[in-house]
C-alpha cells in the first residue's frame, strides 16, 4: 500500500511540475530575411517579448520548419547567454548586432543541455532557427539580417 501511495504521489508531483510548463504560450509573428552572397532567405519567427515568452523561447517543441524560428529582441544591445533546457530540437542560435549583422552562430545546440551559449558580444537579437538549417543554406557569421528593428 505504501508502494502504491508513493506511485500516486510521484504522479501527482510529476502532472504539477509539467502541467503548467507545458502550457501553451503565444507568440506574435513577424517575417525576416537573411542575406548571404547567393540568396537572400525568408523566415517567419515568433517574437519573445514578454518575459514569460522569453523563459519559454521554444522549449517543449517537438518540430520546427525549416523556414521558421524565434526572435529575441534586445533593446538596448546586451550581452546574453542561451540555454536548451527543456528544448527538445536542435537549433542554431544566430546572434546578431544592432545593425543586423550575424556576429556568432552556434550551430546543432545541444538539446536539454544546461550549458551556456555566449553571445560573444553585445547583440541586439538572438534568432534561433532548425538546427543546421544555417550550413544547409549557406548563412555565417557576417551575413546581414533585415527586419525593423536593426538600424539600417
Amino acid at each position: 500500500m505504501k508502494k502504491l501511495t508513493a506511485i500516486w504521489l510521484a504522479l501527482i508531483l510529476t502532472l504539477l511540475a509539467v502541467g503548467p510548463a507545458t502550457a501553451e504560450v503565444a507568440y506574435p509573428t513577424t517575417e525576416l530575411w537573411i542575406e548571404t552572397p547567393d540568396a537572400r532567405h525568408q523566415f517567419t519567427v515568433e517574437i519573445a517579448e514578454t518575459e514569460e515568452q522569453v523563459r519559454r523561447g521554444l522549449m517543449f517543441r517537438t518540430e520546427l520548419a525549416e523556414d521558421a524560428g524565434m526572435l529575441f529582441d534586445y533593446d538596448p544591445p546586451t550581452h546574453v547567454s542561451m540555454w536548451m533546457k527543456n528544448t527538445l530540437i536542435p537549433l542554431d542560435m544566430l546572434f546578431v548586432d544592432q545593425f543586423g549583422v550575424i556576429g556568432r552562430i552556434a550551430t546543432w545546440t545541444t538539446p536539454l543541455s544546461t550549458e551556456t551559449i555566449p553571445s560573444g558580444g553585445p547583440v541586439r537579437a538572438v534568432i534561433e532557427l532548425k538546427g543546421g538549417i544555417t550550413e544547409q543554406l549557406g548563412i555565417r557569421a557576417g551575413h546581414r539580417v533585415v527586419h525593423p528593428i536593426f538600424d539600417e
